[in-house]
């Protein structure tokens, strides 16, 4: 389970020494303290390091990033002098193409914002973020880390920022889909990172806390509770790579519904652009802005609060608003508006303001904001009622809704990895592994994976159908969605990481079948021709091998030894004009005589 393991104060404990960037820049790219100046606007007021190692647009872009929308929806008057809340962002890197093995595609921003009331200070208050800005979308890490440094800032001033940084540039490198104990003076942050999307996807495991894709802390249940029915059609808009605009009241509720939503495919990793907390600052706003009528939108999740990109970005086909303007409220479970217990009642007011609602569109958002989804798209999943009817209703106690919300979330997760997991089971069989067959040689290449071709599939699909698990929750038009995903901008990035992971894990089984390979078993039941055949593939394999072992590869030195028997003992057996041609070449008499020697060490 994520979680800060001790309440110890982190500045009791300092780290040794200066932070070393090298081994910082493992974790996190710079750590920002940005203040909101009434004349200036956004100011970046300490950075560690410090400047830090961006481009000054992209800083700029990064500081409007980092707080509330001037034009957002009105936050209510809060009794407290202080209101904290946290949120993310994430932000293309237009270096990214140039330098494509140093730089990262995308910077990800992880938001603590204080916003302080005092009738003293010009306009009543001021507002200061700290940022922590790094290539990691491990938001199981560094929201954790925010709780820690945001408010040390606060208490020890801009010096927490060196002393966390010097904390982080101590932890081990990062290892994806594994607990890691992260240490931070007395404290320690205790987190399950996210599996690598390169890598064969983890076994479905019973264990809640172990994540099959990103953002899976994320609050999915507590985003869309007032649209919960809608969960399915979403999960279909983002598999086929869909745009979608998410509007909320705050950068906290907007950036963690679009969090919650890229979670919601899992373990299928999101290919399509999304920005969890979207500004009119940003450079691809003026784009999208400027998009001739009648042009589609660009496949986009876009997480705002700025209730102009209602009328900006009109042309966007799905529009979905979540989230409440006060921040402390409870919300019960909702149906298209109605809350659950009051379905059965009829009621003329409530007719009338769906009506209306599906009238205006997005744009009723302008007067009063509610929990709705307006889409273009139908789709062809139902509703699971055996879902909906597990979930539990809060109720109207805080803590109570804590608890709740880590409940339902357990319960949309199986469900949803479930659902995503056997609409993926058909493209199984293009991920099998073809091990090799006992008593045959492995000395050879194994063949190739199945080859796939789409309308192939698709006719095979069709004949067999998509499976009992799907045909119960599916309706008739359910095939469309296999063509839209299969035309969709994610389904290729997963396809192709899929397809590699099969042919690397092929690849490894034959290489340890030929190093566990009884090489005299093989020789005894073999032609004159077929021990010349089988010395050129060792050759060909101990050739690898060295070149493995050349580059730094692990595991290559016992495998070269291995060979080298093999390769002798094969040449052992080859007639006498046979071995004196093969060692007529320079390079391979040298590899039977490093051979031989090794052969004679064993003995």
């Amino acid at each position: 389970m994520n979680g800060i393991g001790s309440n110890s104060d982190p500045a009791c404990s300092p780290a040794a020494g200066p932070p070393d960037p090298t081994l910082l820049r493992r974790w996190v790219t710079a750590f920002c303290i940005i203040r909101f100046d009434l004349e200036r606007g956004q100011v970046l007021e300490k950075s560690y390091p410090d400047p830090p190692p961006l481009p000054p647009d992209k800083l700029r872009l990064i500081s409007f990033s980092s707080f509330p929308d001037s034009m957002s929806h009105h936050l209510p008057h809060h009794r407290s002098t202080l209101h904290d809340s946290l949120f993310s962002f994430r932000l293309p890197n237009s270096n990214s193409a140039q330098n494509s093995n140093k730089d990262p595609d995308f910077y990800y921003g992880f938001v603590f914002n204080r916003q302080r009331q005092d009738p003293r200070l010009p306009r009543g208050g001021e507002q200061k973020s700290v940022v922590i800005l790094t290539h990691l979308p491990f938001s199981t890490v560094f929201r954790l880390l925010l709780q820690i440094l945001g408010p040390l800032c606060f208490d020890l001033g801009d010096t927490a920022l060196s002393l966390v940084a010097s904390h982080v540039a101590s932890w081990p490198d990062p290892v994806r889909g594994a607990p890691m104990e992260l240490p931070i003076g007395n404290a320690s942050l205790r987190v399950h990172l996210p599996p690598n999307p390169e890598c064969p996807p983890p076994v479905v495991q019973s264990n809640p806390s172990v994540p099959h894709g990103l953002f899976h802390d994320s609050d999915l249940f507590s985003s869309f509770r007032g649209v919960i029915l809608h969960l399915w059609n979403l999960w279909e808009l983002m598999l086929i790579g869909e745009p979608i605009l998410v509007i909320a009241p705050t950068p906290s509720q907007c950036s963690e519904a679009v969090s919650a939503l890229v979670s919601l495919i899992a373990p299928i990793p999101c290919s399509v652009d999304y920005r969890p907390y979207f500004t009119i600052h940003d450079p691809e706003f003026a784009h999208l802005n400027s998009l001739p009528s009648g042009v589609a939108f660009p496949p986009l999740v876009l997480g705002v609060t700025n209730l102009f990109f209602l009328k900006a970005l009109r042309n966007i086909p799905t529009v979905v608003s979540v989230g409440s303007q006060s921040a402390n409220s409870t919300r019960t479970l909702q149906v298209n508006g109605a809350k659950l217990d009051q379905l059965s009642k009829f009621s003329p007011s409530t007719l009338f303001n769906n009506i209306k609602m599906r009238r205006e569109g997005p744009l009723t958002l302008m007067t009063e904001h509610k929990e709705a989804v307006w889409s273009k798209y139908t789709g062809c999943t139902k509703p699971d009622t055996a879902v909906l009817n597990r979930l539990v209703d809060a109720g109207v106690s805080s803590r109570v809704e804590e608890s709740m919300s880590v409940v339902n979330n357990e319960i949309l997760r199986r469900h949803f990895l479930e659902l995503t997991t056997n609409f993926l089971a058909p493209f199984g069989p293009y991920f099998g592994v073809n091990t090799p067959i006992e008593g045959n040689s492995p000395f050879m290449d194994p063949p190739p994976v199945s080859p796939f071709r789409s309308a192939e599939f698709l006719e095979g699909l069709a004949t067999r159908g998509p499976g009992k698990f799907l045909a119960k929750r599916m309706r008739s038009n359910w095939m469309d969605l296999y063509r839209r995903f299969m035309e969709g901008k994610n389904f290729m990035p997963w396809f192709q990481r899929r397809r590699v992971a099969a042919e690397i894990e092929q690849q490894r089984l034959w290489r340890q079948a030929r190093i566990s390979a009884n090489i005299q078993k093989l020789i005894s039941n073999m032609s004159e021709l077929e021990r010349l055949d089988l010395f050129n593939s060792v050759e060909r394999y101990l050739l690898r091998e060295i070149e493995s072992y050349e580059s730094g590869a692990r595991g290559s030195v016992a495998a070269c030894d291995k060979l080298k028997m093999d390769l002798q003992a094969v040449y052992s057996v080859l007639p006498k004009d046979t071995q004196e041609l093969l060692v007529s070449n320079p390079k391979r008499a040298s590899l039977l005589q490093l051979s031989a020697t090794i052969t004679d060490s064993t003995r």
